[in-house]
């Protein structure tokens, strides 16, 4: 399920700042189909693009489906079982507990069904409730397992997806090697998912802007809000962008894993605070799937989990509902 990505950080700000603090590197580059920028205090000003690099490259060869001899699609194209790297292993495992909590709302085997509505790499299509049925038929967590390093699906024609979490993984990984290396500031974004520590060239907490869910418009060209985070991942999901209408009927990329039909509600984009970058990537895409109501009542059963959603409201106007302890962050409406 592709994911809308928000600008991250406030970038012109953020590179002024590290020219007068030398103290501060700023590395930057393309990976998995989008951009990434590292920024992160070193004493000495050391280097460490080879290693970022060497990290990058290996979540490529794991989970990218644009690489043929990648080990997802490998795993795609096997009849039943394959051992997988430890890193696909990992995230799997983790997709399986995610959407466990969320009652199914996040779902890695659904890519099926959002090529066949035409999110992929053809135009916008109505499927027939039949082809829905066939493909919901192979799709579902249910039909897929992870045992150690093996991994094993019931059907041939089931294939898995990653996209919404690996970025968030990606996240991860690339803090723990920072940290490793004594790394107390940093913050870390690979397409819009992004995790923070310590503080920014400015002695703050790092400022994330959040995107306003407006039709066509560039990340960072609207800002809804921007919040101070440190310590914490950010990721924001949506479905304004990624749409399509047929006969009057407005589309939206995001496919209810139950249905197999696009979802029908109010809310417009979930921005997510968590601990990692994982997890808040995949409940953004959760959220988008279970609607408001549905969100606000998880989320109250998980206090540790911050918020902020924009939807609609019955007049067609943007509303806003956020996590008591998100509202503490927020430095710029």
């Amino acid at each position: 399920m592709k994911k809308v990505f928000v600008i991250a950080i406030p970038f012109i700000l953020l590179i002024f700042a590290c020219e007068s603090n030398p103290k501060y590197v700023q590395l930057s580059g393309f990976t998995q189909g989008t951009t990434y920028t590292i920024t992160y205090a070193e004493r000495d000003e050391l280097n460490y693009s080879h290693e970022i690099e060497a990290i990058l490259e290996q979540v490529d060869k794991s989970m990218s489906l644009y690489r043929d001899s990648s080990v997802i699609n490998l795993f795609n194209a096997s009849e039943s079982s394959m051992e997988v790297d430890s890193l696909l292993a990992q995230v799997v495992s983790l997709s399986l507990q995610i959407s466990a909590k969320t009652n199914g709302a996040f779902d890695i085997t659904i890519g099926p069904l959002v090529r066949e509505w035409g999110f992929h790499m053809k135009k916008g299509e109505v499927p027939s409730s039949a082809r829905v049925e066939e493909l919901l038929s192979y799709t579902g967590v249910d039909k897929i397992e992870i045992n150690g390093n093996t991994l094993t699906k019931q059907n041939p024609y089931t294939t898995i997806d990653v996209n919404a979490i690996a970025q968030g993984y990606t996240v991860d990984l690339l803090a723990q090697f920072l940290e490793s290396k004594g790394i107390a500031n940093y913050l870390v974004e690979v397409g819009g998912e992004v995790r923070t520590l310590g503080k920014n060239p400015r002695g703050k907490a790092w400022q994330i802007g959040v995107d306003k869910p407006v039709d066509n418009a560039l990340s960072g060209e609207n800002l809804q809000v921007i919040l101070a985070v440190s310590g914490k991942s950010l990721v924001t999901s949506g479905n304004y962008r990624k749409f399509f209408i047929r006969d009057g009927v407005r589309y939206s990329h995001t496919i209810s894993p139950v249905t197999g039909y696009p979802v029908n509600h109010t809310l417009l984009s979930a921005t997510v605070i968590d601990s990692t970058a994982t997890r808040a990537d995949a409940l953004a895409t959760a959220f988008m799937v279970m609607g408001v109501d549905s969100t606000i009542s998880w989320l109250a059963n998980n206090p540790s989990v911050e918020a902020y959603l924009i939807y609609s409201n019955p007049d067609g106007d943007y509303a806003v509902w956020m996590s008591d302890g998100l509202s503490n962050m927020i430095v710029e409406k």
